[in-house]
This record gives structure tokens, C-alpha cells and sequence, in this order.
């Protein structure tokens, strides 16, 4: 009963509405500059929000919001907004008007492209795309030039752009569960990769990794491959013949697997805390 009542509310606005829908009074900057409004069943955005110039994160999980107002850009000095898991179809244009902000929460919506005016974001280091519809990454990515962490995993991409080489700043990219068939090779010219996660595609051989000098983890638990990637000593591997280091005319046993079920949602869990 109380989540039709607040369903029914969201369709309705009005100050006196939103006030109970959202719970309080959010007329007053957050003495933590920190607004969450997560899990409000909010269809329309609250404008009272804009006027909060100093705010500095803005949480809109778990809503029905499929729109934003203009006048977001108002909020010109916030860090971190979050708007994954609610029904945008395209990222509204606005939020490329927030010159601050450095982590971009998409997931979980209906996205396929992003607008190319996102470039603007020149301080933009986290984002996230997961669960989407994206069947090639947006090339606005590869202007993102300090971007360091990128999730794109349960998509429907088949390969990476050759453009992403020009993110020299990245160090993080996820990308399970997609429709990679081959290791996408532009990974082999970024070294300041520290994470490579490529769990649940499709890819059947690995190339060696032990050329990039900053890598500390590569996942790529359910491929079908016939073969594990060539890392450095130091290097952890999740996957088939994770602890396997064969000589360099060695080949590994056909049937071999070290790593126990699970263990690659773990290394994740423990990687892929959300910041902020």
C-alpha cells in the first residue's frame, strides 16, 4: 500500500506533495552538501534542488525519472550525481553542463549513446555504464582524456574502439558480460592499465598481458578459452589456470582449473565498492 501511495504522489509535484514524498523539508542546503534522494519513486525532478549551487553530491538512484530539468546545470559545483537505475533512455544534455563533476553514475538505465557534448566533462575520472544497451562504446568516451575507471559490463558490446588508446589515464576498465569474441587488442597499447575484467564473454584466446607494467588483476573467469594470458609475477589472475605459469614452450593441461566457483565475483566485490 505505501509504495502505490508514494507511486501516485510522484505524479503529482506540488510542493506539498513533494515534501511528503521526499520525506522532510529540502529547502535548506545539506549542511554536508549531500543529497540522496535514492528510492523515492520520483517521476519528476525536484526544481527547489537547483537552487543548492554548492552541492556537491546528488543521489537519484531507484527512481522513474526518464527526464531532467534545465536548470540542473545551476548546480554547477557538484562532484558526484547518481542516476542509475531509472528509465533514461539518453542522458539528458544538461548534466554535460556540470563542469565538476567527476563520477557519473548511468547504470542500469535504457542508454545506446551518449551526446557528444559530454566531452565537456574535463575533470570526469569515474563513470559508470552498466546494464544498458550499448552495443559500442560512444566515441565522446575516448575525449574523456581524465578518465580512470570505467564500468561497462552487461552491455552487447562485440569490441572496443581504437580511439580508447588515448585515455592514458585509465587504469580500470570492466567489461564483463558482453559479447567480446576476441580480446579486444587496443588493450595491449594502454599501459597504465592496472584492472582488465573481461568475465562472461565470449573470448576463446588470450594474448600475453606481461607487457603492461602497471597491471595488477585481470579477470576472464567463463570464457571459453583455451588458454589463460600471460601476466608478470606479481600479476593475480581469476580464471582457468590462474596459477599456472608455464614455461615459455610449455603448453597448459587441457582440463585444468584452479580458481574455485565464485571466486571472480568476490575479487569484484571487493574492487568495485561505489565511491562517494
Amino acid at each position: 500500500m505505501g509504495n502505490a501511495v508514494m507511486s501516485v504522489v510522484a505524479f503529482f509535484p506540488s510542493k506539498s506533495c513533494q515534501k511528503f514524498l521526499l520525506g522532510g523539508d529540502i529547502e535548506e542546503m545539506p549542511p554536508d552538501k549531500m543529497l540522496d534522494l535514492s528510492g523515492k519513486h520520483l517521476r519528476k525532478f525536484p526544481l527547489q534542488v537547483c537552487a543548492f549551487s554548492q552541492l556537491l553530491k546528488l543521489y537519484l538512484s531507484n527512481n522513474n525519472l526518464s527526464s531532467l530539468p534545465a536548470e540542473i546545470h545551476l548546480l554547477d559545483s557538484l562532484q558526484i550525481l547518481a542516476l542509475d537505475f531509472n528509465s533514461f533512455r539518453e542522458l539528458p544534455r544538461a548534466v554535460c553542463r556540470l563542469r565538476q563533476l567527476a563520477i557519473l553514475y548511468l547504470g542500469n538505465n535504457s542508454l545506446w549513446e551518449l551526446p557528444p557534448e559530454l566531452s565537456s566533462l574535463a575533470h570526469l575520472h569515474t563513470l559508470w555504464l552498466e546494464s544498458n544497451c550499448f552495443e559500442q562504446l560512444p566515441a565522446v568516451l575516448c575525449q574523456l582524456r581524465q578518465l580512470r575507471v570505467l564500468h561497462a559490463g552487461c552491455n552487447q558490446l562485440e569490441s572496443l574502439p581504437e580511439q580508447l588508446e588515448q585515455l592514458r589515464q585509465l587504469h580500470s576498465i570492466w567489461i564483463p558480460d558482453n559479447l567480446l569474441s576476441d580480446f579486444p587488442q587496443v588493450l595491449l597499447h594502454m599501459p597504465s592499465l592496472e584492472i582488465i575484467d573481461v568475465d562472461r564473454n565470449q573470448i576463446r584466446s588470450f594474448p600475453s598481458l606481461a607487457h603492461l607494467p602497471n597491471l595488477k588483476l585481470v579477470i576472464y573467469d567463463r570464457n571459453p578459452c583455451r588458454n589463460a594470458p600471460g601476466v608478470g609475477e606479481e600479476v593475480r589472475r581469476v580464471g582457468r589456470w590462474a596459477d599456472y605459469r608455464p614455461e615459455p614452450s610449455a603448453k597448459p593441461p587441457a582440463d585444468r582449473v584452479t580458481e574455485p566457483v565464485g571466486e571472480s565475483e568476490t575479487a569484484k566485490s571487493e574492487l568495485t565498492q561505489r565511491p562517494g
